[in-house]
């Protein structure tokens, strides 16, 4: 399967998700390239739109591999891919160093992205957390962890392209997975669209604001 762009595959996972309709559903984004992904969800299923900012702490000299990842709240969900840490003996104190500056960025992020929008509570609903791809997973891991803190009726992890490996890992982390498409040789998510630009904040940014001008439909 391979996508024309990230609205398109937003287009696509929205008809496996239309099950959620009437299940008090809220599509929680992870930036940027959720972003486009998930504004077409919220659209179709006519509900709410949040994101989840997540920021991937990266190897020293591999900043592309991700040792864990952090996400921010009342208290940051750290989460560390202990097998790649052990494979690279890092220090004892690399992950905390690394997640002290991404939250730095992820508290700009929220400035920039979410002003002052209030944040739709999740208690009893069922939140779908949404992403362009996956690929190890330790994104998606750190961001159902802090999501199912905010006590979901229902967790769901819903994506374009991931490998079957990583799909089963995170389904231990969540009621139910929807991916598109799980490719044995899965080589890199780019692989999967026509179009995979780098998305820049403001792209990032005039989604959100049309998303905001939006009105909800009935379920």
């Amino acid at each position: 399967m391979r996508f024309i762009d990230r609205q398109d595959a937003g287009r696509q996972l929205a008809a496996a998700l239309e099950k959620f309709r009437r299940q008090d559903p809220v599509v929680l984004a992870l930036p940027r390239g959720g972003v486009a992904v998930g504004c077409e969800i919220a659209r179709a299923l006519g509900c709410g739109l949040d994101l989840v900012l997540v920021r991937k702490i990266g190897a020293p000299s591999q900043p592309e591999l991700a040792v864990g990842a952090v996400v921010d709240g009342e208290h940051p969900e750290i989460v560390v891919n202990e097998d790649v840490a052990a494979a690279l003996d890092l220090p004892a104190d690399y992950v905390d160093r690394a997640a002290k500056r991404e939250l730095a960025e992820i508290a700009r992020r929220r400035r920039l992205y979410l002003k002052d929008r209030p944040h739709p509570g999740l208690k009893g609903k069922t939140a779908i957390l949404v992403d362009d791809g996956i690929a190890t997973g330790a994104t998606a891991r750190a961001a159902l962890h802090a999501v199912r803190r905010q006590n979901p009726a229902r967790l769901v992890l819903a994506v374009p392209v991931a490998p079957p490996e990583t799909v089963a890992d995170l389904a231990r982390d969540c009621d139910e997975v929807v991916a598109l498409t799980q490719p044995e040789g899965f080589g890199a998510i780019g692989y999967f669209y026509a179009d995979f630009h780098q998305m820049d904040d403001r792209e990032v940014i005039a989604l959100l604001d049309r998303a905001a001008e939006t009105p909800q439909k009935p379920g």
